[in-house]
């Protein structure tokens, strides 16, 4: 592992007033991050889950196209409660999730992160949101905010595209890359005429090991060219793999941080969740030229391995500060935690 230079929670649940009064907040965390104003923003993923309880029954909830929350009541008996992030019914396997999520801005009050002032809710109002918007990503291009996040809902995870100037207003774009498709990032700058975007496509038949793959687009929108760049190959990373902050230009290449978890340990569990990074080729970001033979960090504080889900660091955001890197990044899925690497040292980390 790296050395951390500092590391700090910045986010908890019980910093936050849910969004609907019938609900609790459960996790806030997998923020998306970029420098806006002179400023650190983040836009958060916010978890939140029914309050009420009743006896023989089970609360699912999910969006309306108004934006509202609204609780599905069944009885308990007909779904399979192995998961408790996502239950299945046992009579055709379908899935719901025992939370929703929607997206906040987070912007900070000083250079130091140690403070922060909530913004606009970015809520689901889309047909392909119904069961929530979850873990963000942000790259700025040409001076606009490009941000790609999952939607999900009864037809699966999809993930969808929105911008904006200020992160006072959003436009959304629709679906950009459809079901299952997650982890999706940008790059923050043209390579040979094309945007790139690495993806996390996620069939339901295993081929190979877990892959981040590949696409370009000449505008955006339309994506193709897909191919892939790199596989979990290390016991660490063996069950998945997944795209962290959007990639950032170093002198040698394309520096991208990434997730990597092992097999999970049991039913309804998952694997350690990890953080890695490689190195890709400037002008064929398919290639790889590097990249971590063991994590850059793994769940060690207890605010990563305590929580709703334990023993998870995903990292999501990246601003970059000199000579170091600042990577914010989910914890538990409950918190949001933020960290600081010298740039040198990650970078002579990798193989």
């Amino acid at each position: 592992m790296i050395e951390r230079c500092c590391k700090r929670v910045i986010l908890r649940p019980e910093h936050l007033v849910p969004a609907d009064k019938r609900f609790e907040v459960i996790g806030v965390f997998n923020p998306g991050a970029a420098q806006c104003g002179g400023r650190d923003v983040l836009l958060v993923r916010v978890a939140e889950r029914p309050c009420e309880t009743r006896p023989g029954l089970l609360a699912l909830p999910r969006y309306e196209l108004s934006g509202d929350a609204v609780i599905d009541w069944f009885p308990t008996a007909e779904w399979d409660l192995t998961d408790s992030r996502v239950v299945r019914r046992r009579s055709d396997g379908l899935a719901r999730l025992t939370s929703i999520s929607h997206l906040r801005v987070f912007r900070a009050g000083d250079d130091d992160g140690a403070s922060w002032t909530e913004g606009q809710s970015f809520l689901p109002d889309a047909p392909e949101e119904e069961f929530g918007a979850e873990d963000p990503r942000v790259t700025e291009i040409q001076g606009r905010f490009w941000i790609t996040y999952v939607a999900v809902s009864r037809h699966g995870a999809a993930t969808s595209l929105a911008s904006t100037d200020d992160f006072e207003t959003f436009v959304r774009h629709g679906v950009i890359f459809c079901p299952e498709n997650k982890d999706v990032v940008l790059f923050p700058a043209q390579i040979d005429g094309q945007y790139a975007a690495l993806h996390r496509p996620t069939g339901g038949s295993r081929f190979s090991s877990p892959e981040i793959w590949l696409a370009r687009s000449p505008d955006l929108f339309h994506w193709g060219r897909h191919e892939p760049v790199l596989s979990g190959c290390a016991p660490w990373e063996a069950g998945r793999v997944g795209s962290g902050p959007p990639p950032i230009r170093v002198e040698n290449g394309w520096l991208a941080v990434y997730h990597g978890a092992g097999d999970p340990r049991a039913p309804g569990s998952v694997g350690e969740y990890c953080a890695g990074a490689v190195l890709l080729d400037h002008c064929d970001p398919s290639r790889v030229l590097r990249r971590s033979p063991e994590p850059i960090m793994r769940p060690t504080a207890d605010f990563e391995r305590t929580g709703f889900v334990g023993d998870v660091v995903f990292p999501t955001g990246l601003i970059e500060r000199g000579d170091k890197l600042r990577m914010y990044y989910g914890s538990a899925d409950s918190n949001i935690g933020s960290v600081e690497f010298c740039r040198e040292e990650l970078l002579a980390s990798l193989c």
